[in-house]
């Protein structure tokens, strides 16, 4: 790599302006943990929807749809595709249930749903579970991508590149808290969206890769273009598009991707203004996320395809990169190496800008948990708020020290995305669900939470995977453990809710109380109410979920419409263009209406 010293100008003083927004919040943020975690629940739409999407750009994210790209075309990336229904469901169902709620994490919901030391043991061990191990391993395949960008771009050892990337990384996040990570984002979003963009355009028109249509012709990219699988091939169908859009969505849980809302999503939303600026940034995130984001990313991997066709040539061409991290989502890194001086400084920077967003957001959403569900619940719960600051801080060093550790043992991102997507297969269901069906209780959740991480290790660790997926002798097709994990733990986990006691009448009136979910599945317990002279109905407030529904919808096919649009506007197939842009503009003609009659039941 030809580094200039204008490139370092432009890194140094990107990171010289991400120190110095840490520091100046760090007075206001360490005045209280809703400050340090919350921001006072200050925030505006637009901040917070730049945000997430900051936080959703990652340096793992490029590789991963790199190695999509390549392994199975365009139409590999459903596999995260098909996570936007679930994002509008959030967006016009579940962002103002999670603003209303008032808690400060999502975790702070099971005392507020369930009663009693089931509630409190689930609480607490998913504060762990999910603020320290699954935070961790999502850590991990960040730093990881991290690793392979300074080996391929830099030719730094992973070591280097893990204290370099780390350090300034966590101290900027435990000095300025979630208000650091939030005015951060809004100047990261910007140079990660101007780097990827500007890396698309100039790889793109390279002289050994030609322009678009050279892309298109070549015979190492024709089978990869199409956006949906081919529909002659069975296999391909059901496993890049029926699957996902079928079960995958609704059954999985994966971090930012949760059914119902959860993680650094709702911790988003609860610190929005209101209601109606949580639906807003849940949506303004969706649309960017998935309309306009993914294209620049594709475009370098088929790109790829041209320059480098097999991880051989990959290999060729850096010998240096540990055979234990060669794979085909090194192609992005690759490909990057070829950027001129200038261009190059600020794609590093965008780089880094995306490993910070994540990082930085990942660090503050696992603190928060450690400790109001941990610390608070389990050590000490009459902690001042400077000791809950002081801890915060503390347990931010620990999670960025395990995640880089984790980080060096790791070898490819598509492994742990297909990893935490089996560990919370079947799950999903019970967190759309608990809102509005009142049978649902504590031990629901825990039976679903314990045995689909049982069945996922069983399926990594033994031998049960090739007796029950083999494609020539198991039981099953090859495809079918993702289905297999959600239709055993549903079934272990409903037999577990109607084995064991409901929540007490107190519990369930304080939730519909302060919630208002309304529909048939709190009809049982309005009913008793009622009976009982007990008022829990605010009879001002319409039930909003069918119109949700509506909106959910429309919202989804208005940006999947963006999506394909853009594609087929960059192939040149003009006529496909014209007609999705038609329905573009039909579909949010209908949204806004959609829209309005939600925001009317917005009290």
């Amino acid at each position: 790599m030809d580094i200039q010293t204008l490139d370092y100008i432009i890194i140094f003083g990107f990171f010289a302006i991400v120190l110095s927004i840490g520091i100046y919040v760090s007075k206001k943020s360490g005045k209280s943990s809703s400050e340090y975690f919350l921001s006072g629940r200050t925030m505006p739409w637009w901040l917070l929807g730049l945000s997430m999407v900051a936080t959703t750009f990652s340096t793992d994210t490029p590789n991963l749809v790199t190695d999509l790209v390549r392994t199975n075309g365009v139409s590999g990336n459903w596999g995260w595709w098909c996570f936007l229904v679930t994002g509008m469901l959030t967006v016009f169902v579940y962002a103002k249930l999670w603003r209303k709620s008032n808690v400060k994490t999502d975790l702070e919901f099971y005392e507020l749903r369930y009663g009693g030391k089931a509630a409190s043991f689930l609480r607490k061990f998913r504060a762990v579970y999910l603020g320290v191990i699954f935070n961790v391993i999502t850590m991990s395949a960040v730093t990881l991508a991290a690793i392979k960008i300074g080996g391929v771009m830099l030719g730094l050892e992973p070591w280097v590149t893990v204290v370099a990337a780390g350090l300034i990384t966590v101290i900027f996040s435990a000095l300025g808290g979630f208000k650091g990570v939030v005015y951060s984002d809004f100047l990261l979003f910007f140079v990660a969206m101007a780097g990827a963009i500007g890396a698309a355009y100039y790889l793109v028109n390279l002289p050994e890769v030609g322009g678009i249509q050279a892309i298109i012709e070549n015979e190492n990219v024709k089978d990869k273009l199409s956006i949906l699988p081919d529909m002659s091939d069975t296999k391909a169908v059901i496993t890049l598009l029926v699957i996902p859009l079928a079960v995958q969505w609704w059954s999985s849980w994966y971090p930012g991707g949760e059914p119902g809302g959860g993680g650094y999503i709702a911790q988003r939303m609860l610190a929005a203004k209101n209601e109606n600026h949580a639906i807003g940034a849940t949506f303004f995130f969706n649309i960017m996320h998935y309309a306009l984001r993914p294209w620049p990313w594709i475009l370098v991997a088929l790109a790829s395809l041209v320059v480098y066709p097999d991880i051989a040539s990959i290999h060729e061409a850096f010998p240096n990169v540990a055979e234990d991290k060669l794979g085909h989502d090194l192609a992005y890194s690759a490909m990057l190496t070829k950027l001129p001086s200038g261009l190059l400084g600020i794609v590093l920077a965008s780089l880094v800008a995306a490993y910070m967003s994540t990082i930085s957001t990942q660090l503050n959403w696992g603190s928060s948990y450690i400790v109001f569900d941990f610390y608070k619940q389990q050590v000490n719960p009459d902690a001042t708020e400077k000791q809950m600051v002081n801890v915060g801080r503390l347990s931010t060093v620990v999670l960025m020290v395990l995640s880089a550790l984790l980080a060096l043992a790791m070898q490819n991102a598509m492994g742990i995305f297909n990893l935490l997507l089996s560990f919370g297969a079947g799950t999903g269901l019970i967190f759309i669900l608990r809102w509005f069906w009142w049978r649902i209780n504590a031990w629901s959740e825990i039976t679903a939470m314990f045995s689909s991480g049982i069945l996922a290790i069983l399926l990594e660790t033994t031998s049960l995977r090739g007796f029950l997926f083999n494609p020539d002798t198991g039981i099953f097709p090859d495809w079918g453990e993702l289905p297999f994990i959600m239709i055993v733990t549903t079934i272990i986990w409903l037999t577990a809710t109607f084995v064991t006691q409901p929540e007490t009448k107190d519990v369930l009136r304080s939730f519909y109380k302060k919630i208002q979910p309304g529909g048939p599945g709190w009809s049982k317990v309005v009913d008793e109410a009622e009976a009982d002279n007990a008022d829990i109905v605010d009879s001002k407030e319409k039930w909003s979920v069918p119109s949700g529904i509506t909106a959910m919808l429309l919202g989804v096919v208005l940006i999947y419409s963006i999506m394909f649009a853009t594609g087929y506007w960059i192939y040149g197939e003009t006529k496909l263009a014209l007609i999705l842009t038609a329905v573009v503009v039909v579909s949010g003609i209908l949204l806004i209406r959609a829209w309005n009659k939600i925001k009317d039941s917005v009290l």
